[in-house]
C-alpha cells in the first residue's frame, strides 16, 4: 500500500492511496471466501460450494462487497499511515476496483487543527449578588397579587395598569393598512380588543398601549405608530409611520386581591412572612443560576479569544446548518412568515456561519480539555440526559431511551453534546469569582 499525504489547508488533507495487483486480488479472495461461507447452494453443504459457482451467482454481492471492503481497509491503512486524527470524511473519489489490476482511491479528509489549549484555569468571572433586598421581594409578591387581580369597570379616565377594550383602525399614507396586507386584517382594523394602558405586555401593535392613558369610556383617539424597520410579523409595515383611530368601548381598573389567608393559602404559606421568605428563596435559586449562565458564557468567550486557528470546513459547513435550522424554528414560533427568510437569506446564511465558526472553535478547544482533564461520559450522564430531553419533548424516558438506542450517530452527537457541558462546568468549577461592579 503506498500513501501520498498532500495538504489542502492547515485541517483539509488529501490521501490518495495506491493498491498493487496483490493487494487487491488477496481482497477479493477474502470477500469471495466470506461470501461462500454463508450462502447455501441447492446440492452442497454450507459452506462446501465451489467458489467458481458462488462468484457467476453473487457476482453482484461479491462486487459491491468488494469495493466496500477493499475501500474501508484501504482508508484505516492510510490513517494508521500517517498518524492522522480525522474529525470528518469529506469525500472518496475512484473507489473502482476489480481483480488482477492495481487501484488507486482518494480520501478527502478534515483532521484535528493543532494549537496551543489556551489557560483555562483561574480564568476571571463576575457574578451579582444572590440575595434578594426588600424591594425585590415586594415586587414579586406584587407581581403574585397582579396576576390574581380583578378587573372592575371603571367611569373615569384610564390610567396606567387599567385594560382599556377599543377598536382601531389604521392607515399608512392614508390608504387603510386592511388594503396594505390584507392577510393581517389584526393589524389594520379591528372590532374589539383589549389593551393594557402603558403596560409591559403590548398587544398586537408596538406601542399603541404607551397612547390611551387619559381616554373614558366613548372617547376617540388618533395616533401615530412607527413600526420597527425590522418588523418582521407584517414585511409591508416595517418602518412605516401608521395613523390609527382608536375608541374607547370600556375601561376597567385592577383592584389586587388583599394579603389574606385566602391569598396566602393559595400560594402555599401560611402568613407574610411566610411568603417573603419563600420568595427570597426563589429569587437566590434564579439568580444563582443566572450567575451559573454568566459564568459559562464568560469563560466561553475568553476561551474562544484567547487562540486563533483554522477550524475545519466540513464541521462548520454542518454547524452552520443546525444554527440556520435553530433560527428559522424559533422565529416561524413568533410568526415571522416563510417569505422573510428568503428575502434575507444571504445575511442569515453569512450570520449562521459566523456563529457555527464560533462553535466548532470552542467544542475542538473543549474537546482538548476534556481530554487533557480525563472526563468522561457515564451512564448517569446518559440517563440525566434522556430524562431531561423526555421532559422537554413530553415523551416517557424509556421510549425515548430505545429509539436513541438504535441510533449510533446520534448516541455519538448525544455522547459529544454532554463532553462539551462538562467541560465548560470544569472551567467554570476552575474560575476566579468576583462580584459583579455595579453601574450607576
Amino acid at each position: 500500500m503506498n500513501v501520498q499525504l498532500t495538504a489542502v489547508s492547515t485541517t483539509r488533507k488529501n490521501l490518495v492511496v495506491t493498491l498493487d495487483v496483490a493487494e487487491v486480488d488477496a481482497g477479493h479472495r477474502k470477500v469471495c471466501a466470506g461470501v461462500a461461507g454463508m450462502v447455501r447452494l441447492p446440492g452442497f453443504r454450507p459452506g462446501k460450494a465451489p467458489l467458481d459457482i458462488v462468484r457467476k451467482r453473487f457476482a453482484k454481492e461479491i462486487s459491491d462487497e468488494f469495493k466496500q471492503s477493499l475501500t474501508s481497509d484501504a482508508y484505516r491503512g492510510a490513517l494508521e499511515k500517517e498518524k492522522l486524527e480525522v474529525l470528518n470524511l469529506v469525500k472518496v473519489d475512484g473507489a473502482d476496483f476489480a481483480p488482477g489490476q492495481p487501484a488507486t482511491v482518494t480520501f478527502v479528509v478534515d483532521v484535528r487543527p493543532e494549537f496551543n489549549l489556551p489557560a483555562y484555569v483561574d480564568l476571571p468571572t463576575e457574578v451579582g449578588p444572590v440575595e434578594a433586598n426588600d424591594a425585590e421581594v415586594e415586587k414579586v409578591i406584587e407581581g403574585l397579587r397582579s396576576d390574581r387581580a380583578d378587573f372592575k369597570a371603571a367611569d373615569r379616565e384610564s390610567r396606567k395598569g387599567d385594560y382599556v377594550k377599543l377598536s382601531y383602525e389604521g392607515t399608512v399614507d392614508g390608504k387603510p393598512i386592511t388594503e396594505l396586507a390584507p392577510d393581517k386584517e389584526l393589524y389594520g382594523k379591528v372590532p374589539q380588543t383589549w389593551e393594557e394602558v402603558e403596560g409591559a405586555n403590548e398587544g398586537v401593535i408596538p406601542g399603541l398601549g404607551q397612547q390611551i392613558a387619559g381616554l373614558k369610556t366613548g372617547q376617540k383617539r388618533e395616533v401615530k405608530i412607527t413600526f420597527p424597520a425590522d418588523f418582521a410579523p407584517v414585511p409591508a409595515l416595517a418602518g412605516k409611520l401608521a395613523t390609527y383611530t382608536i375608541e374607547v368601548q370600556e375601561v376597567r381598573e385592577r383592584v389586587l386581591p388583599p394579603l389574606d389567608a385566602e391569598f396566602f393559602k393559595a400560594n402555599q404559606v401560611d402568613d407574610l412572612a411566610g411568603l417573603q421568605s419563600q420568595v427570597k428563596t426563589n429569587l437566590r435559586m434564579q439568580k444563582e443560576y443566572e450567575n451559573r449562565a454568566a459564568q459559562r458564557r464568560q469563560v466561553t468567550e475568553r476561551l474562544g479569544a484567547a487562540v486563533d486557528f483554522e477550524v475545519p470546513e466540513s464541521l462548520v459547513e454542518s454547524e452552520t446548518q443546525s444554527v440556520l435550522r435553530q433560527f428559522i424554528e424559533e422565529n416561524m414560533r413568533r410568526g415571522v412568515p416563510a417569505e422573510q427568510f428568503e428575502k434575507d437569506k444571504k445575511a442569515l446564511f453569512e450570520g449562521a456561519r459566523k456563529a457555527a465558526a464560533g462553535r466548532v472553535k470552542l467544542q475542538l478547544i473543549l474537546a482538548q480539555i476534556a481530554e487533557r482533564e480525563k472526563i468522561t461520559v457515564t451512564n448517569d450522564d446518559l440517563n440525566d440526559f434522556i430524562y431531561r430531553e423526555a421532559m422537554r419533548s413530553r415523551q416517557k424516558p424509556d421510549k425515548l431511551a430505545k429509539s436513541i438506542a438504535g441510533d449510533n450517530a446520534q448516541i455519538r452527537a448525544i455522547q459529544q453534546n454532554i463532553i462539551f457541558d462538562k467541560a465548560v462546568e470544569f472551567v467554570v468549577s476552575k474560575a476566579k469569582v468576583t462580584p459583579a461592579t455595579t453601574k450607576v
